[in-house]
């Protein structure tokens, strides 16, 4: 296969997980990236994963003014982004009548709110060059559910929504926008990036308690590989029709798929009634 030319991605999110493993595979296909971290001992242990290559920038994307300063940074320091790749966030767990507002509400700001303040902070520089790639990654709880995440899935549900209205926007600029909803991989989704929601409800222990005990019982020990995670994300990347949306590992095509397909039986089984709501035509 020939080397496509190098590119410049700019990955949020870099210090482990997906955002490393993406950040791994650019810089060994010969790419730069530019990394957000939230450390300075991070980035320069980014830095020094390919020095001149990696270049590491402190950022908390919920700080919009933050945000807007170091995408020119990196425009200017780095060079013309390429591939913008959302991929900072975190999960929470916690039933939804326990889980606070406030926790959902910090929870909206890093998922949805902090892609898309980078998103708007980078499309000026996008549409200026008619074009790029921006990279969302959602989760397969972005598009189906399971109790005791209500939260985390709607931020990704909500991320969904935008990305595909975003998609349509772009398409006749020649910017390109694809979504990502991986499975279960191993990353540290289970562990430091996932929260807790401080208050409990024994009712719900059967419910959204037991999928706290899975996501702890099943940390460290997921299906997925987060290096072939980001080979797929560089191909969709590089494809010359490039997906919108993007499902990785077989338990996201399995679920996502049992989701869709529950869904339109249903649309279909309460069509006639659907179809009866119009005004009566006039006599």
């Amino acid at each position: 296969m020939t080397q496509s030319k190098a590119k410049i991605w700019l990955i949020t999110g870099v210090s482990s997980g997906f955002g490393r493993a993406l950040a791994e595979a650019a810089l060994e296909r010969g790419d730069r990236v530019a990394g957000t971290v939230r450390s300075a001992a991070a980035k320069a242990a980014f830095e020094a994963l390919e020095p001149g290559r990696a270049s590491g920038f402190l950022l908390d994307v919920t700080d919009e003014p933050a945000v807007h300063r170091t995408i020119a940074a990196i425009e200017h320091d780095v060079g013309p982004i390429d591939v913008l790749v959302n991929n900072a966030g975190y999960g929470l767990v916690g039933s939804v009548e326990a889980t606070s507002l406030a926790e959902m509400r910090q929870m909206f700001e890093v998922n949805l709110f902090g892609a898309v303040a980078v998103m708007q902070a980078a499309l000026p520089f996008l549409r200026a060059r008619r074009a790029g790639h921006i990279v969302n990654i959602t989760s397969m709880g972005g598009m189906t559910t399971w109790p005791g995440i209500g939260a985390y899935c709607s931020s990704k549900f909500a991320l969904e929504g935008l990305s595909e209205t975003l998609a349509q926007e772009l398409a006749p600029l020649g910017i390109r926008l694809t979504i990502v909803a991986p499975g279960g991989f191993r990353t540290d989704f289970a562990g430091r990036s996932l929260a807790q929601a401080a208050r409990t409800i024994d009712d719900y222990d059967a419910t959204a308690g037991n999928s706290r005990r899975i996501l702890a019982e099943h940390g460290g020990h997921e299906p997925g590989d987060p290096r072939k995670a980001a080979q797929a994300i560089i191909g969709a990347v590089a494809a010359e029709r490039p997906p919108l949306h993007l499902l990785l590992g077989p338990d996201a095509l399995l679920h996502v798929g049992e989701k869709l397909g529950a869904l339109v039986e249903e649309i279909g089984r309460w069509a006639v009634v659907s179809a009866t709501t119009s005004f009566d035509p006039p006599l």
